[in-house]
């Protein structure tokens, strides 16, 4: 069946540039009738009520989908289909997963941990990259760390910031999903701009209106397919404008409480 379609060689995973959903069936069996471009660089939405087909639609797309799953979507990298070899890999994974908990019980230091993982990733326990990388959490985070800060000590909102800058800067995973990243108490336009700059897609599950409106476009799930595509339109980006000047007004205000100032007025 896939005979006459051309096959993506096994190295150009490093070079994905486009990631198409050919969309396949929701829960009752109505087509789709969708042909979806996921390209690099971009931020794509994924909105949907629980139980919608969120995850089934990550997860055709992390495993590669040849209409062999329940969705019978397929997926296609670069407008070719992938290498089955690619599919059953544990180096050829498309997707790296941002969850909403995030605990670590390795016994190790924030830079022991992150020079591990360097080397993983053929750069050797480069200390530079690792220096970047701790950079890169404290500007997300609230709290700063160091390259000595036990990695136990962490808190959520450390936890995740340290993740998205070690996504950002170490994986090699050309699509990134993070999911509701609204709850994870770090910067999120800084989070976003880190993983596109380093040349990803990210895929967003979000419920916040502003991240919604960050993105690019945005995919309506419905009954277990996707229902519509949206472009964020200029009209959007404007009301964006007001949703992120109000959210700086209330950032601005969470952080006087945290540090025990007293608040008399909020200015309008």
């Amino acid at each position: 069946m896939l005979s006459d379609k051309k096959v993506i060689e096994n190295d150009d995973k490093s070079t994905v540039n486009k990631i198409t959903v050919i969309g396949g069936y929701d829960k009752q069996g109505k087509p789709e009738n969708i042909t979806l471009d996921l390209n690099v660089g971009q931020i794509i939405s994924i909105v949907g009520p629980t139980g919608s087909g969120k995850s089934r639609l990550l997860a055709d797309i992390e495993y590669m989908a040849q209409k062999d799953t329940p969705t019978g979507r397929q997926i296609l990298i670069n407008d070719k289909v992938p290498d089955i070899s690619n599919r059953f890999s544990s180096e050829g994974k498309l997707v790296a997963q941002l969850s909403q908990n995030m605990n670590f019980v390795m016994d190790v230091t924030v830079g022991e941990f992150l020079t591990m993982h360097s080397k993983c990733r053929k750069n050797y326990g480069s200390e530079e990259i690792v220096d970047s990388i701790i950079k890169k959490a404290n500007e997300l985070s609230g709290e700063k760390f160091s390259y000595y800060t036990p990695l136990t000590a962490l808190s959520g909102g450390q936890s995740r910031a340290l993740m998205i800058a070690d996504t950002a800067y170490l994986s090699t995973s050309p699509i990134v999903l993070i999911d509701e990243i609204e709850n994870a108490g770090i910067d999120r336009k800084k989070a976003l701009d880190a993983l596109i700059k380093k040349e990803k897609i990210v895929l967003m599950a979000t419920h916040d209106p502003i991240l919604i409106l960050m993105s690019i476009k945005r995919i309506i799930i419905k009954n277990g397919g996707i229902s519509k595509v949206i472009f964020t339109s200029p009209e959007e980006k404007k009301v964006l404008e007001s949703l992120q000047s109000m959210d700086n007004k209330i950032s601005s205000l969470r952080n006087l409480l945290r540090n025990g100032d007293i608040v008399e007025s909020i200015s309008s």
